[in-house]
């Protein structure tokens, strides 16, 4: 039940600061006021707790598809709190923040788990590849704003929630540079991967890895373009999405499928 009452904290504290930003987007004497800041973070280390509450109790990790999912929804708000107000990209919160309490909330009420003794060297890759989850995710949500963004400035639809957010040029390099740290990230995942998992095949892990090196495959590509023609609108936007649903696919389209339905472990 201790897992059930930080869960529900979190989960309450996440939609608080949800909606203080949503507030906030709608009334601009608002603005500048950082009131959904206390119970992000609140919601923050309440879900780290959760997490760490649970690896204690089973005395070990658990990377089954919840808590994996959970862990990538705690990565994208930490993201989100530390990174937002600098960045004046915190309006991602109206999304991200309910979406890491919905997430938790099945890992919270996830059964005890039997205990998986990872050596060092996969405990790194699976956090190599988690923080390559959130921080594309990151990339992708804006990637999705910079395209509402570009589509109602040219409908002439300023104002409103459009004041939340950077200048186009600057929200177009924010989403770069999120793709970039998730191509590095991402990459040394892989290589964590090939240098430390002993057996791919038996492991069922043949088509994580291909989707992965696909993803970032995808996202070599779109930086490459970047450079070297100044690929952007669109056609970014949709590589995005493509290396996303790609990586989506490599950890938790499996895991859901052996997990969910094949019941296995």
């Amino acid at each position: 039940m201790p897992n059930l009452a930080l869960g529900l904290a979190a989960f309450v504290l996440y939609a608080l600061a949800g909606w203080l930003l949503g507030r906030r987007a709608r009334d601009s004497e608002q603005a500048d006021r950082q009131y959904w800041l206390l119970p992000a973070l609140a919601a923050l280390a309440l879900h780290a707790a959760l997490h760490a509450l649970s690896w204690q109790q089973a005395g070990g990790a658990d990377l089954r598809f919840f808590p994996a999912l959970s862990l990538v929804g705690l990565g994208m708000a930490a993201l989100t709190t530390g990174f937002g107000p600098a960045q004046r990209i915190e309006s991602l919160g109206i999304v991200v923040f309910p979406l890491a309490g919905l997430v938790l909330l099945p890992a919270a009420l996830s059964p005890g788990h039997a205990p998986e003794t990872l050596s060092w060297p996969l405990q790194l890759h699976a956090a190599l590849a988690l923080l390559a989850y959130a921080t594309l995710a990151i990339a992708t949500l804006l990637a999705l704003m910079l395209w509402l963004q570009d589509r109602a400035l040219r409908r002439h639809q300023f104002g409103g929630w459009l004041r939340l957010l950077p200048p186009l040029t600057q929200l177009e390099s924010l989403m770069f540079r999120s793709l970039g740290a998730a191509f590095v990230l991402l990459g040394l995942a892989l290589l964590t991967g090939v240098l430390f998992v002993a057996d791919l095949f038996a492991q069922h892990l043949v088509h994580k890895t291909v989707l992965s090196i696909l993803s970032w495959t995808v996202l070599a590509i779109l930086l490459f373009g970047r450079w070297r023609w100044g690929w952007r609108g669109p056609r970014a936007v949709k590589l995005t999405l493509l290396a996303m649903l790609l990586l989506l696919l490599a950890f938790f389209g499996s895991k859901f499928v052996l997990e969910l339905v094949l019941r296995r472990g």
